[in-house]
């Protein structure tokens, strides 16, 4: 039996725009769950590159979420709204959120919550559903990335890029991965990348074409954008697939695009965030049903760098924006 429901708890907001130091401890109401949703007791939550822009006031939240940052999170139901069934009071979750996860409790729209993956303790859950989530969207839904395809992702170290390296090797794919120092890139072989790329002191691009003798690779993922996107679509194989899940190095670049129309290529983004309750269900049921197995096989697994308490938030953001982690960071209430 759960706990009693304290009527507040601590919760972090940005108290303005700027650096990570605008990231302060305050006390807030524990939400009430409104019809379809559940009330979560916070266990772990991620933090993912997405809270340090809105933070910086360069993300804004889509209608009706709450200002408190947080993408995804674990814990336990400890209270239902109106029409929520598929959960009990005491069940333990993890769940993708719209904000909201640097807290003690959240409230979730309850298709947005998934079942624990095989082997992954209650804590470290809460680093893992806005990474596999976008990962999924991404990689397999909008770019179709088949068996025997060549997938490259840019960053294999973040979470993204981790979880990427993982689920397309777990699904048949050749990968190659960028980073930005050897030791990342160790990490990335031991994550199942079949070649890493040192950025610094190595070009993807002709690494790209050598690893697949001239052909180029079918699917890449990039939170880069910028002045890697020329580089990308040179690289990539005819019927090639270009995604976007961040632009964190320009959204705007000189491309020649006659290569797109040569090379029948596509060109993609997409965001998760702003998605409705539906189309985010579908990709949660899509993981606990393709995904969740591969944990139980250990062809998946999570990644964690670093645990701080909920209120050594602003320490948390200082780590991430220095890129010097491998893996997931988590606050922990």
């Amino acid at each position: 039996m759960c706990a009693a429901i304290p009527d507040t708890m601590t919760a972090i907001e940005v108290r303005t725009p700027g650096g990570p130091e605008q990231l302060v401890a305050t006390t807030r109401p524990v939400p009430k769950p409104e019809k379809g949703e559940v009330l979560v007791k916070i266990a772990g939550a991620g933090i993912n590159r997405a809270d340090t822009l809105q933070r910086q006031g360069k993300y804004p939240m889509p209608p009706g979420a709450t200002d408190i940052p947080g993408l995804e999170c674990s814990g336990t139901v400890v209270a239902l709204g109106e029409g929520a069934a598929r959960f009990k009071v005491g069940d333990e979750v993890c769940a993708l959120l719209s904000g909201g996860g640097y807290a003690e409790y959240v409230n979730v729209p309850e298709p947005q919550c998934m079942v624990l993956p095989p082997k992954v303790d209650l804590v470290t859950a809460g680093g893992i559903p806005e990474t596999f989530c976008t990962v999924w969207t991404n990689v397999f839904d909008r770019s179709r990335l088949k068996p025997g395809e060549v997938f490259m992702v840019q960053g294999g170290t973040s979470g993204i890029g981790y979880t990427a390296i993982q689920l397309a090797k777990a699904f048949g794919s050749p990968v190659l991965a960028t980073a930005g120092s050897d030791d990342k890139c160790k990490a990335c072989v031991d994550f199942g990348a079949d070649r890493a790329i040192n950025y610094k002191t190595e070009d993807f691009v002709a690494v790209g074409k050598e690893f697949t003798q001239g052909r180029g690779v079918d699917v890449i993922l990039d939170m880069v954008g910028g002045e890697y996107i020329p580089r990308q679509l040179e690289v990539l194989a005819r019927e090639g697939r270009l995604c976007f899940v961040a632009l964190m190095g320009g959204t705007k670049v000189t491309a020649d695009f006659g290569m797109i129309h040569r090379k029948h290529l596509t060109v993609t983004g997409s965001t998760l965030r702003s998605r409705p309750v539906e189309a985010k269900g579908e990709i949660c049921r899509a993981l606990e049903e393709k995904v969740w197995p591969l944990f139980a096989e250990g062809k998946c697994w999570p990644v964690v760098y670093k645990s701080f308490p909920l209120t050594e938030a602003a320490e948390a953001h200082r780590l991430m924006e220095s890129s010097a982690h491998i893996g997931k960071i988590m606050l922990v209430p």
